[in-house]
């Protein structure tokens, strides 16, 4: 039986033992994929950030709380896999300095030229999707070919951004989505190939269309 990985939720990365940077993802998509492949009859394993929503009992679930977090399991997840799905959406960025205690206002250096603002320094975190794109095997390994799928929500220049990030991160298909899917019930999606083919327009209740998307990706991987 073939496995999956599947990438879902948000990441958070700390400021102090209080506050923390995140985003609204809900990892009702990546438990929607996950519901779907298997369904599809795949073995499953989730690497989630933190969220309300469940996974199908059948599926391995790795919980961790940082992008580093994520990005190290789901290395160590996809060696094993024939395939993964990056429904995640992890933080970009993370503090330069985490605060041991609860930070106060007393902590921050304010600096007239900023007007009283409060003055973060980040830095990038691990991208996820391009670590598991540098090291996808190739359909001639011995260990038999991978392939990758990533999302790219965008608010604008949708295909641009989209094909620009599946060939940064060497994906074999994107899926294009946008802000309306955060959080929701439903979603709006395009799957694009590298060439910026569109292979599919679905729209529906986050299973349904995760059920289709597992079709599409089915038919990809056949003719690889």
């Amino acid at each position: 039986m073939s496995k999956i990985l599947i990438t879902s939720g948000p990441t958070r990365q700390y400021l102090d033992p209080i506050r923390y940077l995140t985003n609204a993802s809900s990892g009702r998509m990546g438990a929607a994929l996950a519901q779907a492949c298997v369904e599809a009859g795949y073995e499953v394993v989730v690497v989630s950030g933190p969220v309300d929503v469940k996974y199908p009992r059948e599926a391995e679930v790795v919980h961790v709380v940082s992008t580093d977090e994520m990005h190290i399991a789901a290395m160590q997840a996809y060696e094993e896999c024939e395939g993964a799905i990056g429904a995640a959406a992890p933080c970009d960025y993370k503090p330069l300095h985490i605060f041991k205690n609860k930070m106060s206002k007393s902590d921050f250096t304010r600096v007239p030229e900023a007007g009283g603002e409060l003055l973060l320094r980040l830095h990038e975190t691990p991208d996820v999707m391009a670590a598991l794109g540098a090291m996808k095997r190739e359909k001639n390994d011995p260990r038999g070919g991978q392939w990758l799928v990533a999302f790219a929500l965008e608010t604008s220049d949708h295909h641009v951004r989209a094909l620009q990030k599946l060939h940064h991160k060497k994906c074999d298909l994107i899926v294009v989505n946008d802000p309306t899917s955060i959080n929701g019930a439903s979603s709006n999606v395009e799957i694009l190939d590298p060439f910026g083919a569109s292979l599919a327009k679905i729209n529906g209740e986050k299973l349904t269309v995760a059920r289709r998307l597992i079709e599409e990706i089915q038919r990809f991987a056949a003719t690889r």
